[in-house]
């Protein structure tokens, strides 16, 4: 995987308000951010191969969380994965757990167990995206 200069933490849902609450929180903790309402607008998106990360919500219209998952895989792109639902069963957690994800967060979450997730994802668990 080449080095990126900025980690672009793209986030997937289709409910504007978790969309908006997380960029806020990712961007005063340095991120750089886009978010879709959909996996298909996210897949169309021209910053794919540049994504660091993506916070993906389970439940989805059109392609679900774990089918954007699937399609990424056979694909051959390896973005870390974290998923956010307020709908999650241990079978659903199970299978993205199963097929790499870094995290399964149940909604609401705390700020700390996302950014945890995300600085695993990005392979430095304790530096990135901590506020001097």
């Amino acid at each position: 995987m080449r080095e990126k200069p900025e980690h672009l933490v793209a986030i997937v849902d289709d409910d504007p308000s978790i969309c908006e609450a997380t960029i806020s929180l990712l961007k005063a903790n340095g991120f750089k951010t886009h978010s879709f309402c959909s996996a298909l607008e996210f897949l169309d998106c021209p910053q794919l191969d540049e994504t660091s990360c993506l916070i993906l919500d389970c439940r989805l219209s059109g392609m679900s969380g774990l089918e954007l998952q699937r399609n990424l895989a056979v694909k051959n792109f390896q973005i870390p994965i974290i998923f956010i639902t307020a709908h999650g069963t241990p079978e659903i957690c199970g299978e993205a757990m199963r097929a790499g994800a870094i995290a399964f967060l149940s909604k609401p979450f705390s700020e700390e167990a996302l950014l945890s997730s995300i600085r695993l994802a990005l392979g430095n668990p304790t530096n990135i995206g901590k506020k001097d």
